[in-house]
């Protein structure tokens, strides 16, 4: 009866909890305290919080990843709070790329999570709860479907990112830290007007609304409301990091701790993600007058971007800096597939997506492996004395070089072969091979000049703490991103039907609009209605829904 009960509960519920659980788990990692960030490794307040985070996370893994499965299925998930109808009330929905965003998150933050427990979560205060924050955001801001709540989850993320930003103190930190805040505070006072105008056109800010309503529009009415996309466009570009907005990412990303940084791979991706939901679905083909705003724009600002995030790699004089900027270039070429405007793009750019995503979480941390076995030279780009454990940290940086590169048959170089592929019959093509395959050599050719200095060009003699970040636990964490990006390889044909599918499900909007807009229910509970794109049934808990 009990099992009944609790399976009625997540069923029903199930599109909420990876908002309500990290939310929670910070309350509940507050409440525990926190014995001023010096704790010993053995304290009873650290291991308790270390416990409870850890499971919070794997259980919210578990709930992401059977969103996605249920996704995979067709149809999308509405889950209006309080049983308030859109547009009116605040409704979550899960589509294929919110599921996909969604099980992405919680799949990196568990290993990362895990690298933290190895001694960073000590070096400062409240680090679980403000990491369940950002988990919090991140999620809420992937499922939302109204651009107000939006703004909200970018929020919450943000405040979580600016702590997490200076844990563990330090004065580059703190720089870089100020710089950070500025910025997302000036983008926030950028946002709030973009969403104005986007009102003042259309009396809404719900998304399937917004993508009827956008299509009505008169020719004046469209090009206000272009202007307001616009605006959007530059703050969600200042979260992704595209030229020339992407300088505050090299530095605040080199500067922060290795699981803050691997963690903030994925908060780029919410720029990208944002792109994708206002200038490629609401705003792409059939927007009336207001279609394709940002189209002469997109393609080669995310062109741009690709080339100066490479270039800085080749003149990057730290590990750190030189994965900063990579993840600069493959924002870079997640856009350009993006700003092609095609199904096929945006699969290709959703699968690199995924791809990068890893991959850059997974350098984030070896970077610090590598760097505590260097002694004083750190992660710098100069000789020094060899590591402890050269072939481990040197295969390791081999295979997330490659991946990055796009060597075959790694993940990265399946990722550029559908984004060239997707281009071909496109009038950029020329541009987009020449940027992509051009990229992907730089690429090379810097972490080929980074792998050398580090484990070839070596002076004589061990660093004073050569077993530093040879721990079990540290590794372990490292290399299942690893592995996880290889099984992008080994997936990948499942994984490019999923995002194929994504992307017709994208390019369906009147089935988004009634997908949402028809969701009813006597309680908050979940519905689920037919999405062209996709199959699957209608249902909605306790009543018949007619297509």
């Amino acid at each position: 009866m009990i099992g009944e009960l609790l399976n009625s509960f997540f069923g029903q519920h199930l599109p909420v909890l990876p908002v309500l659980l990290p939310m929670f788990t910070a309350v509940a990692l507050l409440l525990i305290g926190d014995g001023g960030g010096q704790s010993s490794h053995g304290g009873t307040q650290l291991r308790a919080r270390r416990w409870v985070s850890m499971t919070s996370v794997i259980f919210g893994a578990v709930l992401a990843w059977r969103l996605l499965t249920e996704a995979a299925s067709g149809p999308l998930t509405v889950y209006p709070l309080g049983a308030w109808p859109a547009p009116f009330g605040i409704v979550l929905v899960i589509d294929r790329l919110s599921a996909l965003m969604l099980a992405l998150t919680w799949t990196i933050a568990a290993p990362v999570l895990w690298y933290s427990t190895g001694g960073w979560d000590s070096h400062g205060r409240h680090f679980h709860a403000l990491f369940h924050f950002q988990l919090m955001g991140l999620s809420g801001a992937f499922i939302t479907g109204d651009l107000f709540n939006l703004f909200v989850f970018f929020e919450v993320l943000l405040i979580a990112s600016y702590v997490l930003m200076v844990h563990g103190q330090g004065r580059d930190r703190f720089r870089a830290g100020l710089h950070y805040v500025v910025l997302n505070l000036a983008a926030s006072a950028l946002f709030l007007i973009g969403l104005a105008i986007i009102y003042a056109v259309t009396g809404t800010l719900n998304m399937a609304d917004l993508a009827l309503r956008i299509t009505q529009l008169e020719p004046e009415q469209a090009s206000l409301l272009k202007a307001g996309a616009m605006v959007l466009l530059v703050v969600f570009g200042l979260k992704a990091a595209i030229a020339p907005l992407y300088m505050w990412l090299p530095t605040t990303y080199a500067a922060a701790s290795a699981p803050v940084a691997a963690l903030f791979a994925i908060m780029t991706k919410v720029g990208v993600y944002s792109i994708i939901r206002v200038h490629a679905v609401m705003l792409g083909e059939g927007a009336g007058h207001a279609a394709f705003a940002a189209a002469p724009w997109l393609l080669p600002i995310a062109l741009l971007t690709t080339v100066l995030g490479v270039f800085g790699a080749l003149a990057a004089h730290s590990l750190a800096q030189l994965v900063s900027y990579l993840t600069v270039s493959s924002i870079g070429i997640i856009l350009a597939a993006v700003g092609l405007f095609t199904p096929e793009s945006m699969s290709a750019a959703l699968y690199y997506t995924v791809h990068s995503t890893l991959v850059m979480a997974a350098l984030f941390l070896l970077v610090e492996l590598v760097a505590a076995q260097r002694g004083a030279a750190g992660d710098h780009l100069q000789p020094a004395p060899p590591v402890a454990q050269p072939v481990a940290l040197g295969l390791m940086t081999l295979l997330g070089a490659a991946s990055a590169a796009g060597l075959p048959p790694l993940p990265g170089f399946l990722g550029k072969l559908m984004v060239l592929e997707s281009a071909a019959a496109t009038p950029a093509h020329t541009w987009v091979w020449a940027v992509v395959l051009g990229a992907g050599f730089l690429t090379l050719v810097g972490l080929a000049r980074a792998g050398a200095i580090l484990f070839w060009n070596v002076l004589p003699g061990r660093p004073d703490d050569c077993s530093a970040g040879s721990s079990g636990r540290l590794m372990t964490a490292t290399l299942s991103l690893l592995a996880l990006s290889l099984l992008l390889a080994v997936a990948a044909s499942p994984l490019k039907r999923y995002t194929d599918a994504t992307a017709a499900q994208l390019a369906d909007r009147n089935g988004y609009a009634d997908a949402v807009l028809n969701a009813v229910g006597g309680s908050a509970a979940q519905t689920t209605r037919p999405y062209r794109g996709g199959e699957g049934e209608v249902k909605l808990p306790g009543k018949a829904v007619a297509p």
